[in-house]
């Protein structure tokens, strides 16, 4: 399932390529049909992601609501001024697919005939995206966007991008440390209230929004937390460093559009930094450790894959 910095790239490029313009939308696969009749020929105004979901305000003041889920993802493309990754979703084997534009392109014409069960299309004057797949795929009014965003918890990317206030219903911006704070807050008083352990709470969208299994086995190793532990006894100091790592990583993921977490001194010579020298420990289970000599374990929790390193993630 893409994680929360695929949906926060998804957000932007919705905005570069569809913000402040009235743009077509519609379902050749029909199922979205009744609801994309109803922002057809509004301007989407912006879009903003929270955790796994992302959200695009339309003119009207209607929402569309799209969850990827595991296999939904958006195509793109457009004329000369599109630029962007051509698509972002599942499946995410090598990271997204970047648009290649020629030296003399083709001319524009407008939108390719839909291949497969498009089910939704949105169309402007200089490109289209195509949505296949999605677990979720809706038009909300404002009190309804307001349940969804409050069941999920803090999004370590929220500085990254603007803040939705529930007050106003709109995207307004605020002092990006200010907001970290206020995150880390909510996600301290929340694992404080659990004993689930740490690595089940981070992939709880309620607990904290947007952490995937990948996310949650590097960022748990690299803070040499034992997967089992509860919750409620990390200490204050350790959720902090655990809460700015997310953000560091998922930050970083939303620049390169890929999930690198290893640092230049633990990967191996010889071998190119994508995919070979991504990851610390997701799916290198009985390989060695990037730190020490142990074998990177694997087990199934919760029906997830869990990947850890029994030496460095040992309780302390």
């Amino acid at each position: 399932m893409p994680e929360g910095h695929s949906l926060h790239r998804l957000a932007r490029q919705m905005d570069d390529v569809f913000g402040g313009q009235a743009v077509a939308v519609s379902s050749p696969q029909g199922r979205f049909a009744l609801d994309a009749a109803r922002i057809d020929g509004h301007v989407l105004e912006s879009a903003f992601a929270k955790g796994k979901q992302l959200f695009c305000h339309f003119s009207n003041d209607l929402y569309l609501r799209v969850h990827l889920g595991l296999y939904g993802a958006f195509d793109f493309g457009g004329d000369e001024y599109f630029r962007g990754a051509s698509s972002i979703g599942a499946p995410r084997r090598v990271g997204e697919r970047e648009s290649s534009q020629s030296a003399a392109p083709e001319p524009y014409t407008g939108p390719p005939e839909p291949v497969g069960a498009v089910r939704a299309r949105v169309v402007s004057e200089h490109g289209w995206a195509d949505l296949r797949g999605p677990t979720a795929c809706e038009v909300l009014e404002h009190d309804q966007v307001q349940r969804q965003l409050a069941k999920l918890g803090p999004d370590p990317l929220v500085a990254a991008a603007a803040h939705f206030d529930a007050a106003k219903g709109r995207a307004i911006q605020a002092e990006p440390q200010a907001l970290l704070e206020a995150g880390l807050a909510e996600f301290r008083a929340k694992l404080a209230r659990t004993r689930t352990p740490i690595c089940t709470a981070l992939m709880n969208q309620e607990l904290v929004s947007g952490v995937g299994n990948i996310y949650r086995a590097e960022v748990l190793f690299r803070q040499r937390l034992d997967p089992q532990r509860p919750a409620n006894d990390i200490s204050a100091r350790k959720v902090r460093a655990l809460w700015f790592d997310l953000v560091a990583l998922m930050e970083d993921g939303v620049r390169q559009g890929k999930i690198i977490t290893t640092e230049e001194a633990d990967r191996e010579p010889g071998l190119p930094l994508w995919p070979d020298n991504a990851y610390y420990v997701y799916q290198r289970q009985g390989r060695q450790c990037r730190r020490c000599a142990a074998q990177v374990s694997l087990a199934e929790v919760a029906g997830r894959k869990l990947y850890w390193c029994p030496r460095c993630q040992r309780r302390r």
